[in-house]
C-alpha cells in the first residue's frame, strides 16, 4: 500500500476535499511546476464535470485562486479566505505564488465546462499560463478525493505522493486487500494499528508518528469545539442555520434535571450526532477541518473519537486515540485502492459510507476488539451505506450532508458495537462489500454523484447560487 495515514488525515479548509483542497494544491503544483514565473502574464483555468456543476457552491473558484497565489489548505487562514480573495478582485489582478503580478478576474480567468468531462475523472481542471514571448505552458489535473490530486498520465505512471515523486518505501507489511493485512496479522501475532505504526515508521520516526496523530486529533477536537459554540447562518444561499451550537446549549441545561434529555438512555447519542454535526457546520463555513477521508464525511471520525474519550473511559485514551487513527486510515486505504473515496466517482457511500466503516473500524481497535472483529466493523459501516447519492442541494455541503454525518457517525458506534459482540466470524468480507461499492458506483446514474443534478438537489426549489 503506496499510502501514509497522514494522506487520509489532512488539514485543510472546507467546504469540500475534493473540490477545494484538491483544486487548491493543484493550482498551486501547476505553478510550481512551470519554473521562473517572471515571463507570465496572464494564468486561465478551466473546470470540468463536477468541479464545474457544483464548483461554485463548493468554493472551488476561490480555492483554484488562492492556490494559485500560492496557499495551501493547511497553512491558510479561513477567516482571512474572504478579505483576501476581495483584494485581487478590486486590484484586478493575483500574484502568482505570492511573487509574480499578472491581471486576472474571477469572471474571465475562470470557465466552467459543466456539459464536458476530461477522461480520467469527473473532477478535472485545466491550468494554462500564457507567457511573454507568446508561449504557453498547459496541463491538466484531476482531484480525485480526499484531497488528493495527480495529473494527466500520473494515474497510470505508478503511485505517486502528493509532490509527484515515486513512493519508494517499502513497508514491513504491504496490504492491497484486507484479507492480505489479516494474514500479516495472523502470521505476526501483531494488531492492525501494530502493524500500520510498523509501516508508518519506515518512513518517519515513531515520535513523529505520534506527534502528527496527535495533532490530526487536537484540529479534529477543536473543531466540534468551535462547532459546538458556534451559531448563525451558514453561507451560500439557502439560509441553513447552524443548529449544533443551540442544540448542544440546551442538552447541557437538561443535564442533571431528572427528566433532562441527559437523563435518557439515548442521550449518548444524542451528543455524538451534535459533535459530527459541529465539524459539518464548520466545514459548510469554509473552517478548519481534516478529511476523514473526506471533508463532505469529515464529521464521523471525529464524533467517534470524542465518543471514545469521554465515554468509553478508556484506561489509556491518548494510545487509544492513536490506534483509533491508525486503523481508520487503513480501512480509508482499502477503499481509495479499491473502489473510491470521491463522492463525483461513486456517490456518497464512497464518501459517509467509508467514514462511517473507518470510525466503526477504529472504535474497536480502540476498545481492544480483534483483526477480524475490527474487518467486521468496517464491512457494517459500508455495508449499510450501498448506493447512497451525493445530491447536495444547490451544490452545498449543507443538506443533506450535515445531518447524514451525524446519523453516520451513530451507525459506526452501532457497527462497532455489534462486531465486538462478535467473534469476528461473519458472511460478507470487507474486501467484497469494497468491491460491491464500487460497482455500485460504476453502475450508479452521473447525476446522483455530486453533480446537484438529481435526487434532493432537484426535488427541491432553491435560490440561484450562482451569484452567491
Amino acid at each position: 500500500m503506496d499510502m501514509s495515514v497522514f494522506d487520509l488525515f489532512k488539514i485543510g479548509i472546507g467546504p469540500s476535499s475534493s473540490h477545494t483542497v484538491g483544486p487548491m494544491l493543484a493550482a498551486r503544483r501547476f505553478l510550481l511546476e512551470c519554473g521562473p514565473l517572471n515571463g507570465a502574464v496572464a494564468v486561465e483555468v478551466a473546470l470540468y464535470g463536477s468541479l464545474a456543476l457544483t464548483g461554485i457552491g463548493h468554493a472551488t473558484d476561490k480555492a483554484v485562486i488562492l492556490g494559485l497565489m500560492g496557499e495551501t489548505p493547511q497553512d491558510v487562514l479561513p477567516d482571512q479566505v474572504d478579505a483576501k480573495l476581495a483584494a485581487a478582485e478590486a486590484a484586478g489582478q493575483i500574484r502568482l505564488l505570492g511573487i509574480q503580478a499578472v491581471p486576472f478576474a474571477r469572471a474571465s480567468g475562470l470557465t466552467w465546462h459543466t456539459t464536458e468531462s476530461l477522461p480520467e475523472h469527473p473532477n478535472g481542471m485545466r491550468f494554462t499560463l500564457r507567457l511573454a514571448d507568446g508561449n504557453c505552458l498547459q496541463r491538466v489535473f484531476y482531484s480525485v478525493g480526499g484531497g488528493f490530486i495527480h495529473a494527466e498520465g500520473e494515474a497510470q505512471a505508478g503511485p505517486l505522493d502528493q509532490a509527484g515523486a515515486a513512493a519508494a518505501a517499502k513497508v514491513a507489511y504491504p496490504f492491497d486487500t484486507m484479507d492480505q493485512l489479516l494474514e500479516h496479522g495472523r502470521a505476526s501475532g501483531l494488531s492492525i494499528p501494530q502493524m500500520l505504526r510498523a509501516n508508518e515508521c519506515v518512513r518517519i520516526s515513531n515520535d513523529a508518528l505520534n506527534g502528527g496523530l496527535d495533532k490530526i486529533w487536537q484540529v479534529m477536537r477543536n473543531c466540534i469545539a468551535r462547532g459546538l459554540e458556534t451559531r448563525g447562518q451558514l453561507p451560500g444561499g439557502l439560509q441553513v442555520q447552524r443548529r449544533a451550537a443551540k442544540l448542544w446549549a440546551m442538552a447541557q441545561s437538561a443535564q442533571g434535571v431528572a427528566n433532562g434529555c441527559n437523563d435518557l438512555p439515548h442521550d449518548a447519542v444524542h451528543k455524538v450526532s451534535l459533535y459530527a454535526m459541529a465539524v459539518n457546520e464548520e466545514n459548510a463555513a469554509g473552517g478548519r477541518v481534516v478529511t476523514a477521508p473526506t471533508n463532505g464525511a469529515a464529521g464521523i471520525i471525529p464524533a467517534v473519537l470524542r465518543y471514545y474519550v469521554e465515554d468509553c473511559r478508556p484506561i489509556d485514551p491518548v494510545t487509544g486515540v492513536r490506534d483509533f487513527l491508525l486503523t481508520a486510515a487503513a480501512i480509508g486505504m482499502l477503499c481509495k485502492r479499491n473502489a473510491s473515496i470521491s463522492g463525483a466517482e461513486i456517490g456518497c457511500q464512497g464518501e459517509v459510507g467509508v467514514a462511517c466503516a473507518m470510525a466503526a473500524a477504529g472504535l474497536v481497535a480502540a476498545l481492544g476488539g480483534s483483526n477480524e472483529q475490527v474487518e467486521n466493523a468496517a464491512e457494517i459501516g459500508i455495508e449499510h451505506h450501498l448506493g447512497m447519492t451525493c445530491d447536495p442541494i444547490g451544490g452545498l455541503v449543507q443538506i443533506p450532508c450535515i445531518e447524514r454525518n451525524g446519523m453516520g457517525a451513530v451507525k459506526a458506534i452501532t457497527a462497532a458495537s455489534l462486531a465486538l459482540k462478535g467473534d469476528g466470524a461473519h458472511f460478507v468480507s470487507l474486501d467484497e462489500v469494497i468491491e460491491t461499492m464500487r460497482q455500485t458506483g460504476a453502475d450508479m446514474q452521473d447525476k446522483y454523484k455530486e453533480t446537484s443534478l438529481g435526487g434532493l438537489a432537484v426535488h427541491v426549489i432553491t435560490v440561484n447560487h450562482a451569484a452567491c
